[in-house]
């Protein structure tokens, strides 16, 4: 193990060889550009060289590949402001709703809560209780606005009578009991906190006595989660923003306890995650190169030392592990590739599992010679490509905090991006990948499956029992689940099994899709032993069917196609999507 101290550089590099690294280090003096903090100028963590060579001409080819990094990464003078993540504190109470006193008191509704009794008042004790102390104006005001408890409903109401200021009805639906619909109360709780600058807010339910008492401590978690999701947003490049005054959020009814506070504790952990991971998919390419990708990668490892460790892999050390998939994909670009491999140990006890999360981490994807173009192409939203480094790095940072016992993760990003020039891959070449499997490329823009190739062989090289990848890979998958649910494939029920009973828990949506193997001649070349790309139909199986081909039997592995749910379109940002699945399926694994 090599300790190497890195002093404020804009794009973090880990070099084979100590003595080049070392000097290089030193002579820099630039500031680094940062995703969301300020600079760290002295940071120190371990990694291990791949090699022990080095020469005064590698040392200058790697500070040329690094001023290139420099020089694009920031594009338009483009740099992001620092914003912290919204700190919120919760806590479990048991109090009368009447006397708790703070800014907005809200509870969750389901239609059948708003259900009247003979003499057209609420039936539900809880909102008949509120309705007393505020002498008939809940109900009365409710009606007037006709709220009847639909999913997505909201009314906050500024009414004396209470301890609170406000009172707001939020609705469920016809039954609340998805984790999706207490998300959505949380966050809608957060709009409604962020449009009254709130500071502080309560949230019970209307019929939380009917929730089973195994069931509670995830509702907590659930509504917990989806406030601090709720109060974020990524103002980094915006030149003006407003500050969220919400502080803290009491959860009432839902009981009190350690066990609970453990829980709430556990939603912000995996929030940071999912935060950190939004982070990363909505910063531009113009900042968010594959070597400020390394560099965020590089920053877990060092906050927590404790339990993890990077290795970042150059071209050079790329070349001589015959990653030819991967670096054919990245040689058309300016800024050079980097091979991230971060790894988890826990801090204590025996490893029982060994476990890989693969993300496809394309910065941006021009679709090479074969250029996105036309309506829909969505080239402008290409940044979005690295979502499935994003998913695998936000798990990454949310177990570094809740740190597992008993499973060793191995965290594995080829990011690059995929661009146009001299040097690029053409349609037609021929590559190699590290496991000697050929290539026929006959489509640039198929370029994803060419990265997660060689990161899947490295990937079975550390000796996993299982791997899941995640990758926004075909616009086939979008088309066949739409724009909310990832597809799922897995020659392996009892990983599918574990992954979606994961995604149950995260409220995040799975669908298994069929590897059918007789598509797999559409995949043949003449010249290599396969193409990159079948056509049209069954586009998302025959992507699968080709990363297939570079995994070990030996190893249970998943697919996920997560190109529709990246995104949220319509608010225009990212979702942080698998980030909470991937947490879930790790911790099953734990001891």
């Amino acid at each position: 193990m090599v300790a190497i101290r890195v002093v404020a550089s804009t794009s973090l590099t880990l070099f084979a060889s100590t003595s080049s690294a070392s000097c290089y280090y030193q002579s820099l003096s630039s500031i680094f550009t940062k995703l969301q903090f300020s600079p760290i100028w002295d940071i120190s963590f371990a990694i291990t060289p791949f090699s022990s060579s080095s020469s005064s001409s590698s040392s200058r080819r790697v500070v040329k590949r690094m001023a290139h990094s420099i020089a694009h990464a920031t594009v338009g003078l483009t740099q992001p402001n620092k914003i912290d993540p919204p700190k919120i504190s919760f806590a479990a109470k048991e109090i009368d709703l009447v006397q708790w006193k703070g800014d907005i008191l809200t509870v969750g509704v389901t239609e059948k809560d708003m259900a009247k009794d003979e003499n057209s008042k609420f039936k539900n004790s809880i909102l008949q209780k509120l309705d007393t102390h505020l002498g008939g104006l809940l109900f009365e005001a409710s009606s007037e606005e006709d709220f009847t408890g639909k999913a997505g409903q909201s009314t906050v109401l500024r009414l004396p009578g209470l301890g609170s200021k406000r009172v707001g009805l939020i609705g469920l639906g016809s039954a609340a009991s998805a984790t999706a619909a207490y998300h959505s109360l949380g966050e809608l709780v957060a709009n409604a906190a962020k449009s009254a600058q709130a500071s502080n807010v309560a949230i019970t339910l209307a019929s939380s006595d009917v929730i089973p008492a195994e069931l509670k401590l995830s509702t907590a978690s659930a509504i917990a989660t989806g406030a601090v999701l709720g109060i974020f947003d990524d103002n980094r490049f915006k030149s003006e923003s407003r500050k969220p005054a919400l502080k803290s959020v009491d959860i009432l009814g839902l009981g009190t306890g350690p066990e609970i506070e453990r829980k709430l504790k556990y939603a912000e952990d995996v929030c940071s995650g999912i935060i950190f991971g939004k982070q990363l998919v909505n910063a531009p390419a113009n900042v968010l190169t594959p070597g400020v990708l390394a560099e965020e990668a590089a920053r877990i490892a060092s906050e927590y030392s404790d339990v993890f460790t990077a290795k970042i892999l150059d071209v050079e050390q790329c070349k001589e592990l015959k990653m030819g998939s991967y670096l054919g994909v990245a040689a058309a670009s300016a800024n050079p590739p980097h091979f991230i491999h971060l790894c988890y140990k826990p801090p204590s006890g025996e490893v029982k599992t060994k476990l890989a999360l693969v993300g496809k981490g394309l910065t941006f994807d021009s679709g090479g010679y074969n250029i996105k173009t036309g309506p829909g192409c969505s080239i402008e939203l290409m940044k979005v490509d690295m979502g499935g480094s994003a998913a695998v790095l936000g798990a990454a940072k949310a177990l570094a905090q809740i740190k597992p016992t008993g499973v060793e993760v191995h965290f594995i990003v080829a990011a690059c991006e995929n661009m146009i020039s001299g040097t690029g891959m053409r349609p037609g070449d021929v590559i190699t990948a590290s496991n000697g499997k050929t290539i026929e490329v006959n489509n640039t823009d198929a370029e994803g499956r060419l990265t997660l190739a060689d990161a899947l062989v490295y990937a079975c090289n550390q000796g996993v029992e299982k791997i899941v990848d995640l990758a926004t890979l075909t616009g086939a998958c979008v088309v066949a689940l739409g724009p909310s649910i990832a597809g799922v494939f897995t020659p392996s029920d009892e990983l599918a099994k574990e992954v979606i009973g994961a995604s149950e828990v995260s409220g995040e949506k799975l669908w298994r899709m069929p590897l059918e193997e007789s598509y797999w001649e559409t995949m043949k070349s003449g010249v290599a032993d396969m193409v990159n790309t079948g056509g049209r139909q069954g586009g998302s199986i025959t992507a699968a069917l080709f990363l297939k081909q570079f995994v070990d039997e030996k190893v249970q592995w998943m697919h996920i196609d997560m190109a529709g749910p990246v995104w949220n379109d319509k608010k225009k940002t990212a979702t942080g999507f698998g980030i909470s699945t991937l947490v879930e399926w790790v911790l099953k694994n734990s001891s």
